[in-house]
């Protein structure tokens, strides 16, 4: 069994169990997180024993989302006024780099199920787009907040909601950068079911999946390869294009007063520069 840092595997008959661990506050999203994700993902699509995957959080929350003071370097080269052509270019690379982790649960042939507790916040939100069902707890909370600091969301998020929860309701998520509830994401059909606590979520989530591997395996994946390829010519040319918009446009002293406003625990002012 492989060691992973920021999730753990769990297998039992033919349902596997993945669960970020961290190791940032609230399963924030880091180095490991980015690495590890599409290693695993793999690892269960080639698993014949597999034929359905819960994906949870650790804790209380299921991400706080991108681990900001761990991918710093991510970002360092872009703050100031000396991103030019080579921390650009490098800045792509990464991205897409990230944008095939969270991309590789979308194609893993086995349904995925997300249980979400919670805070589920940018990159989570990424994450759980790209997953077939999602139930949710009670207490979750949902937020696309990458406007907030000073970002256009580029992991997913912005080409995979609209075919879940329409183009109104997304706008709003993405130019607001506001939190909702359990109760409003189950309105808008970002999740398809609310459970009392995160035990009852995990439980719920476990019995769908059982229910799912009960089926003829290659049927079930059958159906979800029907379902995802009108879907993915669209997906992969957005993904390529947020990419190359965001390290062209990224860098801006906005950005460098978002992320100083994080270290410094204070809210941002932003001057549309």
């Amino acid at each position: 069994m492989t060691e992973w840092k920021a999730f753990t595997v769990e297998r039992a008959g033919h349902v596997a169990t993945v669960t970020l661990t961290g190791p940032g506050k609230g399963n924030a999203m880091g180095p490991d997180f980015w690495r590890e994700l599409p290693l695993i993902f793999g690892e269960l699509d080639a698993d014949p024993q597999v034929r359905a995957v819960v994906l949870t959080g650790s804790g209380a929350h299921f991400s706080y989302g991108l681990d900001l003071p761990a991918m710093s370097p991510l970002f360092g080269p872009l703050l100031g006024d000396k991103a030019l052509a080579a921390p650009r270019t490098d800045f792509l690379v990464e991205l897409r780099r990230m944008q095939a982790a969270v991309t590789a649960v979308a194609d893993c042939r086995k349904p995925v199920i997300a249980a979400v507790s919670g805070w589920c916040v940018g990159g989570g939100l990424d994450l759980i787009a790209a997953v077939d069902i999602r139930l949710a707890s009670a207490d979750a909370q949902f937020s696309l907040r990458e406007a907030k600091v000073a970002i256009v969301a580029d992991i997913g998020s912005l080409h995979r909601l609209p075919g879940i929860i329409g183009e109104g309701h997304l706008r709003e998520l993405a130019y607001t950068g506001k939190d909702i509830d359990a109760a409003r994401a189950e309105r808008i059909g970002l999740v398809n079911d609310v459970y009392p606590d995160r035990q009852a979520v995990l439980t719920a989530a476990a019995e769908l999946a059982r229910e799912i591997a009960a089926n003829p395996p290659l049927v079930v994946q059958g159906v979800k390869d029907v379902l995802e390829q009108p879907r993915v010519g669209r997906i992969a040319d957005g993904l390529r294009y947020v990419s190359a918009w965001n390290a062209a446009f990224l860098p801006s002293e906005d950005l460098t007063e978002a992320v100083q406003a994080v270290f410094e625990k204070r809210p941002p002012e932003f001057k549309g520069r």
